[in-house]
């Protein structure tokens, strides 16, 4: 089931960015990941328009779009390969259309699923924050 988000679910939708960030975020160090942990629950979830899927009632999984942009897709690992990801974006899709999105080039998760699903290489650029190179992409027109 996908649902919008509500301040209930904040705690497991950190608790799900964290496990989903790390395993594909390796290279992103623990600091990192607690100033982001820190901005998500402050900043971009209270602005953000997100979306929640569920497995048995309880929170698997979301999407955070800000406009058509991906703000943030994010999967607890143990339900990788179901389709849940797709569906997000699905419904996403359904809102706003066509959607963009950054990843971090290094995130070989996120580019095979974005790859697979049509999205295209825009443009690329430093990240200060990550010292990543992050890949804006969007839906193939």
């Amino acid at each position: 089931m996908i649902r919008p988000y509500v301040s209930e679910d904040t705690d497991r939708i950190l608790h799900v960015w964290r496990i989903a960030s790390e395993f594909a975020h390796p290279f992103l160090s623990d600091a990192f990941h607690d100033m982001a942990a820190s901005a998500i629950r402050d900043t971009y979830l209270p602005q953000a328009e997100t979306y929640v899927i569920e497995v048995d009632g309880t929170p698997v999984g979301f999407i955070s779009l800000l406009d058509n942009h991906i703000g943030g897709l994010f999967l607890d690992p143990q339900f990788h390969g179901r389709g849940l990801g797709r569906a997000l974006v699905d419904h996403a899709v359904r809102q706003k259309g066509p959607l963009t999105v950054e990843v971090f080039r290094e995130n070989r998760i996120g580019r095979r699923f974005y790859d697979a699903y049509g999205f295209v290489e825009t443009d690329a650029y430093f990240h200060d924050l990550s010292q990543q190179i992050s890949v804006k992409m969007a839906m193939k027109p």
